[in-house]
């Protein structure tokens, strides 16, 4: 049985307000960054879950520490949930999960960029022997 557990932190970072989408699996953490616009309000955030959630593209997964089986002390959650709603910004193995993205993403990029050179300077050698063969025609 796959479980999989997802967590939505919303944050500003200046001049936007933020999305970070967390999935731990059992292959790994994966994360997706969402610009949100101006401040969002819960069921803006519910409505763009419903609408978009098959359109996010999660970064590849990153090896982490396993989740606990048990659930902790209620008290203990509590604790750790308003650390959480306190805490600013993205945890450690989320920036890996984000840098890890963008790194996949530049190289995508490149190969496509290249592919689109090597296509050019195909044509444009297909063009000028093209031409010099018009020039010896008419000889």
């Amino acid at each position: 049985m796959c479980v999989s557990k997802t967590t939505l932190t919303v944050y500003f970072d200046p001049p936007f307000w933020v999305g970070l989408f967390q999935r731990v699996d059992e292959t790994g953490r994966r994360v997706c960054k969402v610009t949100l616009g101006g401040e969002p309000r819960d069921q803006e955030v519910l409505d763009f879950l419903m609408r978009h959630w098959g359109d996010l593209r999660f970064s590849p997964p990153v090896a982490g520490e396993k989740e606990a089986a048990r659930l902790p002390n209620p008290k203990r959650m509590r604790r750790e949930a308003r650390r959480a709603t306190q805490a600013v910004g993205t945890g450690t193995k989320a920036q890996q999960a984000l840098q890890l993205q963008r790194e996949q993403m530049k190289a995508d990029r490149k190969t496509v960029s290249k592919a689109r050179r090597e296509e050019q300077r195909e044509r444009k050698l297909t063009l000028r022997q093209e031409k010099r063969r018009q020039k010896h025609r008419g000889h």
